[in-house]
């Protein structure tokens, strides 16, 4: 390592004693960062999984199936979500991450209640050799199952985010 010259190293008026007076960053910012990281990840998976389902809910009208309004507006409460909560990590607003777990979490509800209403569910559950049915189906169930372990990892992540980026609380 390469030492400084003593003619033009330290400033004036310091003998290098004044280390334990300089600011140190506090760990909850470096936190900040990596949750926001995290949920960049999260939100990129979870816009993969919507835009997924999204493609299987055309190709599956394209082929002559009824729409699925149940699909549709869990789609679009996702997606708006998501774009609430990409605002939200962006400018770490509370408020708006707040929104986006309350929204997703609604979506994905909304989308677990839609797979439990749909035939399809119930008859691979009573005999597992009836997979190969229903390509779009299987899609779905398969989304539905990703989306559970990705909303545990959405919530407990945006709460995370959401506590460190609070200020601390001053004990009076």
């Amino acid at each position: 390592m390469h030492q400084r010259k003593s003619g033009n190293g330290r400033p004036f008026g310091t003998d290098g004693s004044d280390f334990s007076y300089r600011m140190v960053v506090d760990s909850r910012y470096k936190k900040v960062a990596q949750y926001k990281s995290r949920l960049s990840i999260i939100i990129f998976i979870q816009a993969m999984i919507q835009l997924l389902l999204a493609v299987n809910l055309f190709l599956s009208t394209s082929m002559g199936k009824d729409l699925d309004r149940v699909a549709v507006s869990s789609s679009i409460i996702c997606f708006i979500s998501l774009l609430i909560g990409e605002l939200g990590k962006k400018r770490s607003r509370v408020n708006f991450l707040k929104l986006y777990v309350f929204g997703s979490s609604i979506a994905f509800l909304i989308s677990i209640v839609g797979l439990s209403r749909s035939t399809y569910v119930l008859q691979v559950i009573e005999d597992f050799s009836s997979w190969d049915s229903s390509i779009f189906e299987l899609i779905k169930v398969a989304a539905g199952l990703v989306g559970v372990v990705v909303q545990i990892f959405t919530i407990s992540t945006t709460t995370s985010l959401i506590h460190n980026m609070a200020p601390p609380k001053r004990i009076a």
